[in-house]
């Protein structure tokens, strides 16, 4: 076999790799970093305190963790993160800093305190204003 075809095989080969690797990340559900099951309303309450049914909930889409905040402000202090593709329990939205042109921010629910910018939570139900 000559050195090209073998060179042309080999790049067939790795390109199809790539290809599938990719076709696989992209099967990957959304929500597979999530701490909770699809349908399972429940499962994100085994944080501190129980969150009652029916409380809304929104994913994190930021590619980096989000700061959960004291106030809703960037400029207030840190009460830890939420990990990309997370979900999580909201209890009301408020008016605060603007962030990327989006001033509400979702003040957190399910026994959990404080504030993160609504601009990287996809709220998955409407949320009511505190």
């Amino acid at each position: 076999m000559h050195a090209s075809r073998v060179g042309r095989r080999v790049a067939t080969t790795v390109s199809g790799l790539l290809i599938a690797g990719t076709a696989a990340l992209a099967a990957t559900p959304a929500n597979a970093a999530s701490p909770v099951p699809q349908g399972d309303s429940h499962a994100a309450a085994a944080q501190p305190g129980q969150a009652p049914a029916g409380q809304p909930r929104g994913k994190v889409v930021a590619r980096l963790p989000l700061s959960i905040r004291e106030r809703a402000t960037t400029n207030s202090r840190s009460l830890g993160s939420l990990q990309p593709g997370s979900v999580v329990y909201l209890r009301c939205k408020v008016r605060g800093q603007n962030v990327d042109g989006n001033n509400l921010w979702y003040r957190l629910g399910g026994g959990r305190g404080g504030y993160v910018a609504a601009r990287y939570v996809q709220n998955l139900s409407p949320v009511p204003y505190c």
